[in-house]
């Protein structure tokens, strides 16, 4: 059986490290942060602890009885992945959630081992997990990530329409942008053909010099990026 405080130090172990995980989640403004991360984790340790009492206290109480403890941590993973879904949000070409999603299945995962009383991997799975949230965040922004966007622009419909297409598309390669294709709607009411560009680049900063530049075009009478 597992004493009483064996109980207290597992669920305030889990308390502390779910609260330091979901307050990074906090501070960086993520759906799942300070209390759902602390409340994930306390559930998970307190799941292994009756999952770790079953399996001391069946057997004596009836010989013929037989439980895995596995089963229930398990189910409570499965639980967990149903959480980690609701906060990831899919908006054009940008997924956003995934992170904090991995961080609710990772915290359940050392609630578990804190249950089981494995301290010693909890803490050091613990520590790595900050490590990757914080450090590696710092990294991340370093890095030149490939960023797709949808661009939208709408032009009278005249005889130099096509020229204003090869105008467009002139300084979308010259700001360095990848054209992976080109639609075409054509508005009767107003007038006017709007060209929906799907593109994608590196350079974080030439999304706000584009569209400055793109706006300026006289025969240009709106433009949309999103992405």
């Amino acid at each position: 059986m597992i004493s009483s405080y064996e109980i207290i130090t597992r669920i305030l172990l889990g308390a502390i490290i779910g609260g330091i995980i979901g307050f990074e989640r906090e501070v960086h403004g993520r759906a799942a942060g300070f209390r759902t991360q602390l409340i994930v984790c306390l559930a998970a340790v307190l799941i292994m602890i009756v999952s770790e009492n079953y399996y001391y206290y069946i057997p004596n109480t009836d010989p013929n009885l037989r439980i895995d403890p596995a089963r229930i941590s398990a189910g409570a993973l499965i639980g967990i992945g149903f959480l980690g879904a609701g906060v990831i949000i899919k908006s054009g070409y940008a997924i956003r959630g995934l992170t904090t999603a991995a961080s609710i299945w990772i915290v359940s995962a050392i609630g578990l081992a804190i249950g089981g009383g494995l301290y010693i991997a909890a803490m050091a799975t613990a520590a790595t997990t900050v490590l990757a949230l914080w450090v590696l965040r710092i990294l991340e922004k370093k890095i030149k990530i490939l960023r797709f966007r949808n661009i939208s622009v709408s032009v009278p419909f005249t005889e130099n329409t096509a020229q204003a297409e090869e105008a467009v598309t002139s300084i979308l390669s010259g700001r360095g942008f990848h054209i992976h294709s080109v639609d075409y709607e054509k508005d009767n009411s107003r007038g006017e053909i709007i060209y929906h560009f799907s593109v994608s680049t590196r350079d974080r900063g030439v999304i706000r010099k584009l569209f400055a530049e793109l706006c300026s075009l006289e025969f240009v009478r709106s433009v949309r990026i999103s992405g």
